[in-house]
């Protein structure tokens, strides 16, 4: 099962500088074991306010008690606070593979999609299955990456565009959009991602 976790980290006054390098390199380290065994897919920075240090992590573990196991392992835990969101199977996601080989220079979006549709509305059949033949046009293109249900009429999405307007774009282009409300959130690259670091 995978998992959107959103972590924030609260440095006690008083650490010093030298104390916070040393955690967050045994952070980086156990993050790369971490990716290794399967259990951290992605690491995400969301835009931040000043003084703010928080970040997004895809996870995948068996049940809730094993991804407590491990977001516990991680030595950033000791000052961490972590909200949980659990993720159910979307019947239009791309699935995982190979990261897609969006725009050049291309940013990351999450976006939470709440669709409310009349079920007398004319044409809602074909309009869902246009939904995922488009769906499935984006992620051949590269922009849609996953998509997840987080429970009746809403999802979660993991988008690639090359700016915010392109994304909008993107969005406008959903069969179901006139009946959407969506909340996008840009991602900023976090140093210990495992796409990056190519585990």
């Amino acid at each position: 099962m995978e998992y959107l976790v959103s972590m924030t980290t609260h440095v006690p006054d008083g650490t010093t500088e030298d104390e916070v390098n040393q955690v967050r390199a045994h952070e980086a380290a156990h993050s790369r074991h971490l990716a290794a065994q399967g259990h951290l897919l992605r690491l995400f920075r969301p835009p931040l306010k000043p003084g703010e240090w928080r970040t997004f992590g895809l996870f995948d573990a068996a049940d809730a008690d094993r991804l407590e196991d491990v977001l516990a392992s991680m030595p950033l835990r000791i000052w961490r606070t972590d909200e949980v969101t659990e993720l159910a199977p979307h019947p239009n996601d791309p699935g995982r593979g190979t990261l897609p080989q969006g725009p050049l220079g291309a940013t990351e979006f999450l976006t939470t999609f709440t669709v409310t549709v009349p079920e007398d509305a004319p044409g809602l059949a074909d309009a869902r299955a246009r939904e995922a033949a488009r769906s499935g046009e984006l992620a051949t293109e590269g922009h849609l990456e996953r998509l997840w249900a987080l429970g009746p009429g809403t999802a979660l999405g993991l988008w690639r565009a090359g700016d915010p307007a392109e994304m909008q774009a993107i969005l406008k282009s959903l069969p179901l959009d006139p009946f959407m409300t969506v909340e996008t959130t840009p991602l900023s690259k976090h140093p210990s991602d495992p796409a990056i670091a190519g585990t």
